[in-house]
C-alpha cells in the first residue's frame, strides 16, 4: 500500500501532539495541576470526556489514509488504486463493501420497497407478483428460515453483552486494585485500603478522581459497541440508504468530518478572538476603535451569504485546477479545509467582543492598576493577570463554538455549500434524508442515526466544557 497524507490529517495529528505537549507542560504548573484535578473530580465532566475520547478514537482511525496496491504481473510497474482508504475503512470493510440494492429498515431481512418478483409454485410453474425482495447480505445467515430472526438476534446480542460485561468487570477490578495500592485512596485515610473497601470507596465517589463516572460511561460504551459488533456482522443495524450503503458505516465516517470542522476552525478562531479582543479592551483608544470597526463590519454582512460566497469562490478555484489533486479524496479534503478557514475567519467576532468587554472591566481592578503603577510591562500584565482570568470564558466559548460549528456544517451541507458531496458527514446525511422524508412509506432511520450521533457528540462537548469552566474560573475557586 501507499501512505497518503491529507492536509486535514496533518492538522489533526498536530493537534494531538500539541495536546500531549500541553499536558506535559501543565504537569509542571501547580495552578494548572490543581485546576485539572478539579476537572477530574467532576463526575459529569469525566463521563463526557470518556464519550468524547471514543469519538476522538474513531476520528484518529479515520485520519490514517492509504492507497491499496493493484494486482499486476511480476516485473510490471507498481500501480495503486485511485480510491483513498483509511484504517477505519479497513476495520469496517464488511460494512463498506456489503451494498444492498436500495433502502432497508434497521435489522431487516427484506428491502423496504416492493418489486416485481417471480416465484415458483409447487407444480413447477412461475408466478409474477409484487413483493419485498430478500436482502443480499442482511440476515443472509438465516438462509430461507426468516422466522428465526428474533432468536438469532437475541442469541448474538446476549453473547455480545456477556462478553462486554466480563471485560468491563475485569477493567473495574484492575482499577480497584490500582486505587487500593495508592495511598491514600480516601483523603481522610492515611493507609492503603483492602480491595472490598476500595471497591466501596470507588462506587461511593470517595476517590479523588471520578472513576465511578468513567467506568459507568465506559461500560455503556462497551455494551453498545458489543451490540453493534455482534449484530453488524450479519445485519444492517441502522438500515441502508438509497444506494444500499450501510447507515452505521456512514455515521462512523461522519465523526471525523465533525471533529475536523470543530477543531481546525477553532484553531483559526482562537488566536484572532483572544488577541484582538484582549488588546481592544486593555489598550482602548484608537486600537479599540479600529478593532471594533473590523468586527462590526464583518457582523454587518449576513453570515450565511459571506460563507456561501467564499465557499463558492474556493470551489470554482478547485474545479478549475484539477491538476493540483491526484485523487478525489484530496480535492474533497481541500474543500473541507477551505470551509474550516472560512468559518474561522467569520466566527471570531462574538468571542472577541465578549473578551473585550471583560478586559475593559478587569483593567480597572486594583491589582492591575497597581501593576501599571509599578511599571510592569503591558505584555506581562496581559499574560499574567488578564489572560488567566479570561481563560474560563475562552474555554466555554470555544467548546460552545465547537458545538455550533458541528451544527453549522449540517446546515451548510443541507443548502449545498458545505463539504464535498463525496465526503460523508452529518450534514450530507441530513441533506440526503430530506428527500427520504417525503417518501411513502417514510424513510426515517438515516435522519435518526445522524441526529443521535451528532446529539451525543455535542452534548458531551458541552458537559465537559461546563466542568472545565468551573475548574478554571478563579472566582469559582
Amino acid at each position: 500500500m501507499q501512505i497518503v497524507l491529507l492536509w486535514s490529517d496533518i492538522c489533526i495529528w498536530l493537534l494531538v501532539l500539541a495536546g500531549i505537549a500541553a499536558g506535559w507542560w501543565s504537569r509542571r504548573q501547580p495552578p494548572l495541576v490543581a485546576a485539572w484535578t478539579r476537572v477530574g473530580a467532576s463526575r459529569p465532566g469525566m463521563a463526557a470526556a470518556t464519550i468524547l475520547l471514543a469519538f476522538v478514537l474513531v476520528g484518529l482511525l479515520d485520519s490514517m489514509h492509504y492507497r491499496e496496491q493493484l494486482p499486476g504481473k511480476d516485473g510490471e510497474k507498481i500501480s495503486y488504486s485511485v480510491e483513498v482508504l483509511s484504517v477505519l475503512d479497513h476495520v469496517l470493510t464488511p460494512l463498506r463493501t456489503r451494498l444492498e440494492k436500495t433502502y432497508s429498515e434497521p435489522m431487516a431481512t427484506r428491502a423496504y420497497a416492493k418489486e416485481m418478483m417471480e416465484t415458483r409454485l409447487p407444480d413447477g410453474s412461475m408466478r409474477t407478483q409484487r413483493d419485498y425482495p430478500r436482502l443480499k447480505f442482511g440476515g443472509a445467515v438465516l438462509g430461507n428460515d426468516e422466522s428465526g430472526l428474533v432468536r438469532d438476534v437475541l442469541f448474538r446480542s446476549t453473547r455480545a453483552l456477556v462478553i462486554a460485561t466480563i471485560v468491563w468487570l475485569g477493567l473495574c477490578f484492575w482499577v480497584v486494585r490500582r486505587c487500593a495500592r495508592r495511598a491514600p485512596v480516601v483523603e481522610e485515610e492515611a493507609q492503603s485500603l483492602s480491595l472490598p473497601a476500595a471497591w466501596r470507596a470507588l462506587w461511593r465517589g470517595e476517590t479523588g478522581f471520578a472513576w465511578n463516572s468513567v467506568l459507568l460511561a465506559l461500560g455503556a460504551l462497551m455494551l453498545l459497541s458489543a451490540l453493534l459488533i455482534g449484530l453488524a456482522g450479519e445485519y444492517h443495524v441502522f438500515g441502508t440508504d438509497k444506494v444500499g450503503q450501510d447507515v452505521l458505516y456512514q455515521v462512523l465516517k461522519s465523526v471525523r468530518t465533525a471533529l475536523v470542522i470543530g477543531l481546525v476552525t477553532t484553531l483559526v478562531t482562537l488566536p484572532l478572538a483572544v488577541l484582538l479582543g484582549i488588546i481592544a479592551g486593555y489598550f482602548r483608544g484608537w486600537i479599540d476603535d479600529l478593532i471594533q470597526y473590523v468586527y462590526t463590519t464583518l457582523n454587518s454582512i449576513p453570515g450565511v451569504l459571506l460563507i456561501a460566497a467564499a465557499v463558492l469562490m474556493m470551489q470554482v478555484m478547485i474545479e478549475t485546477h484539477p491538476q493540483w489533486f491526484s485523487t478525489s479524496a484530496e480535492r474533497a479534503d481541500m474543500r473541507l479545509l477551505a470551509l474550516c478557514f472560512i468559518l474561522g475567519l467569520t466566527s471570531w467576532t462574538g468571542l472577541a467582543r465578549l473578551l473585550r468587554g471583560e478586559a475593559l472591566k478587569l483593567r480597572e481592578l486594583e491589582y492591575i492598576q497597581a501593576a501599571q503603577a509599578f511599571g510592569v510591562d503591558d505584555l506581562r500584565i496581559i499574560t499574567r493577570h488578564l489572560l488567566p482570568n479570561l481563560m474560563h470564558i475562552v474555554i466555554i466559548a470555544l467548546v460552545m463554538d465547537f458545538s455550533g460549528l458541528v451544527l453549522a456544517e449540517a446546515v451548510l451541507s443541507y443548502v449545498g455549500i458545505g463539504v464535498d458531496p463525496s465526503m460523508i458527514s452529518f450534514g450530507t446525511m441530513i441533506n440526503n434524508a430530506r428527500m427520504e422524508l417525503g417518501r411513502e412509506p417514510l424513510v426515517w432511520w438515516s435522519l435518526v442515526a445522524a441526529f443521535s450521533f451528532m446529539f451525543v457528540l455535542v452534548l458531551a462537548a458541552n458537559l465537559l466544557a461546563d466542568a472545565v469552566r468551573d475548574a478554571f474560573d478563579p472566582r469559582m475557586a
